[in-house]
């Protein structure tokens, strides 16, 4: 599904690369861990697997096209559901409205379904009275709850997620790490995390290490 094609990046000089040359791939269906030290450049390649940021070489081919071909904003808007740390979510509307307004910006198959909305958040454990209330008046947990259900009613096949479990205790990880699974496995989507807990990598389908520049698989599907 998605592929890295010597991919290199660097911030201000080439000989100071973050990492060169690097080749992955990554399939429908899995889920897959990036770990490795804090600076490493794990952000820096999760941000150019969901299109926000652009290789300095090399490319990234989603079905076997490459990404800046696409467009990235188009690839962003139709191929790909990012959940950060921070939540992203619309402050200034309900858990549901939030779901309403992301099928509509991505024109998705269920867009203005209402109910299917409602169905998605009940799934990951919001009652009817904490999805109609604005999002800031809910937990941290129920909060990522909210965008992990963004990336369920959208169509897009991956999920790419920056350190998803960051501000969550530990039932709330072990949760939202269960959602992820099966977002993966059971509706078929890509789902990339970056994480920097070990009990969450051990959870993903594989596992892919940045150390030195280089990315090498710790555990594979």
């Amino acid at each position: 599904m998605l592929t890295t094609d010597k991919l290199t990046y660097w911030y201000t000089s080439a000989d100071q690369a973050l990492f060169k040359d690097v080749d992955l791939t990554f399939e429908a269906g899995y889920s897959y861990a990036i770990v490795g030290q804090s600076g490493s450049g794990k952000t820096t390649m999760v941000s150019l697997l969901a299109g926000l940021d652009k290789p300095r070489a090399g490319r990234i081919l989603f079905a076997d096209h490459d990404i800046a071909k696409i467009g990235l904003a188009a690839y962003r808007r139709q191929d790909v559901a990012i959940v950060f740390q921070a939540y992203n979510l619309f402050t200034y509307m309900s858990a549901l409205e939030n779901l309403l307004s992301a099928m509509a910006i991505t024109n998705a198959a269920h867009k203005g379904d209402k109910d299917y909305a409602k169905e998605m958040l009940r799934k990951l454990g919001l009652s009817d009275a904490q999805m109609t209330k604005n999002v800031q008046k809910l937990s941290g947990g129920q909060q990522q709850r909210v965008a992990i259900a963004r990336t369920m009613v959208c169509d897009a096949p991956l999920v790419v997620a920056d350190e998803p479990t960051g501000n969550l205790d530990e039932d709330n990880t072990d949760a939202v790490i269960a959602l992820f699974q099966q977002i993966a496995h059971e509706q078929n989507k890509c789902v990339i995390l970056v994480t920097h807990e070990p009990a969450v990598a051990e959870r993903c389908d594989a596992v892919i290490r940045l150390a030195n520049k280089r990315f090498t698989w710790e555990k594979t599907i």
